[in-house]
C-alpha cells in the first residue's frame, strides 16, 4: 500500500466489499493463456500443448504463485467467493478448457474436451500439491512426473 501511496483504508474504499475485490483481482490474473495465444498469431513465440505443460509444471510458477496460474494459487479462495466471481472464473475455465482442446491433435472434439478437462485438472492439482509439501525432491517429482505423463498422452 505504502508503494502505491495508499492507506489499507484508502484501498479497501474502492471496493464495495471483500468480493468485489476478490473478483477484480481474479478477473485481472485471468487469460493469460488466451493472450500467449494472441500473441503468437502475431508474431510471438509459438505455443504448444507440450509448451503450455512444460511452462506451467515447473519450478518458477511454483515458486511465484502471485505471477502465474490464478486457478492453481486461489481455487479455494475462488470457491468460497460470491456468485459473480465464481461465474467468472466458470467461464474462465470455459475458455482455458476450449484453449487446450484446440492444441490438440485430431477432430474427435468430445475426446479433446475430454482430455482437456484431464489436462487442466492435473496442472492445477499438481501444482497445488508441489507447493503444498515441504520436500523439494518431493515437489519436483510431482510436477516432472504430471508433466511427463501429459506431454506422453497427448498423441
Amino acid at each position: 500500500m505504502k508503494e502505491a501511496g495508499l492507506t489499507v483504508g484508502g484501498f479497501y474504499k474502492h471496493f464495495d466489499s471483500r468480493d468485489d475485490l476478490v473478483t477484480e483481482a481474479v478477473g485481472a490474473a485471468f487469460g493469460v493463456w488466451k493472450r500467449r495465444l494472441e500473441d503468437a498469431a502475431s508474431g510471438g513465440p509459438a505455443v504448444s500443448y507440450a509448451k503450455l505443460i512444460d511452462e506451467y509444471l515447473n519450478e518458477a510458477h511454483r515458486d511465484n504463485p502471485g505471477a502465474g496460474c490464478a486457478f492453481s494459487a486461489l481455487a479455494e479462495e475462488i470457491a468460497r467467493s460470491d456468485k459473480r466471481t465464481r461465474a467468472l472464473a466458470s467461464e474462465q475455465v470455459r475458455n482455458d478448457l476450449q484453449l487446450i482442446a484446440g492444441m490438440l491433435p485430431g477432430k474427435d472434439k468430445r475426446a479433446a474436451r475430454s482430455k482437456a478437462i484431464l489436462t487442466f485438472s492435473a496442472l492445477v492439482g499438481a501444482m497445488s500439491l508441489a507447493r503444498a509439501v515441504s520436500d523439494e525432491a518431493l515437489s519436483l517429482e510431482i510436477l516432472k512426473t504430471v508433466a511427463e505423463v501429459l506431454r506422453n498422452s497427448a498423441s
